[in-house]
């Protein structure tokens, strides 16, 4: 599951200022938040789930905020409401809660949380197991960008599970999401040019793909990287290796 991270006050600027106005902004923020405003409570909780901006670690109290946030209806707070009870931090584990506060922020559009109910289909937590459902989900994240469900949606592709088995699909995703820098998809993207599943087989694309991936401390990606190597010649790898680097600028 996902957490949303981003503070939704950046106008009291809590992360730049110096000390003293660190505590007056967070001050500012405390009154805002006890006159009802969600994006403080919000900022608030998240700072609690964090032990950030001055403040010390409080899984309960970040509950609690987020709880007051998304109660006043905001995406985020929903969200991230929903993670702790999934995890269990700072109140008593709920899947059934965790999936209901997913269903609120992703039916307002939320990405993290349309990822995060379609994982709660895909396992049944806190709902039916549903494939379909899962699939539909992801989909609806992966087509706002959101990498780790273009990854997992093309991996529904690819095993034919919620969905028919489509190979294009698969590769149409698995290719958003490497280029966004998801290592698993970069992987796979990498593996399927290498053996030709899916797609014309290229390792000039394998390896530049599976040197992605390395690069990001997958050891499977850094082995069939080198195996694609030993097969590749000299002008193919330094082919692959300017494609890499170009990849690695993007």
């Amino acid at each position: 599951m996902f957490r949303a991270t981003l503070s939704l006050v950046l106008f009291l600027g809590l992360g730049l200022a110096a000390p003293a106005r660190a505590d007056d902004a967070l001050n500012r923020l405390q009154t805002l938040a006890e006159n009802g405003d969600a994006k403080a409570q919000y900022n608030l909780g998240l700072y609690y789930d964090e032990g950030s901006h001055g403040l010390t670690r409080d899984p309960a109290e970040a509950v609690r905020r987020y709880r007051a946030a998304a109660e006043l209806g905001l995406a985020e707070a929903q969200n991230n409401l929903g993670t702790m009870y999934e995890l269990g931090t700072g109140i008593e584990q709920d899947y059934a809660q965790a999936a209901s506060w997913y269903r609120k922020a992703a039916l307002q559009g939320l990405a993290i949380a349309q990822h995060n109910l379609g994982l709660a289909y895909h396992r049944g937590r806190g709902v039916p197991q549903d494939f379909g459902q899962a699939v539909a989900w992801y989909r609806k994240a992966a087509e706002q960008g959101l990498a780790a469900a273009q990854q997992i949606l093309a991996a529904m592709y690819d095993a034919g599970k919620g969905t028919k088995r489509d190979a294009a699909e698969a590769l149409r995703w698995y290719t958003q999401a490497a280029k966004q820098g998801d290592a698993i998809a970069q992987y796979v993207l990498g593996v399927m040019y290498q053996t030709g599943d899916g797609v014309k087989q290229d390792y000039v694309q394998a390896y530049a793909w599976l040197d992605q991936a390395a690069q990001q401390e997958l050891d499977a990606a850094r082995r069939s990287r080198d195996a694609a190597a030993a097969e590749m010649t000299s002008d193919q790898l330094a082919k692959a290796r300017r494609l890499s680097s170009e990849l690695a600028q993007r």
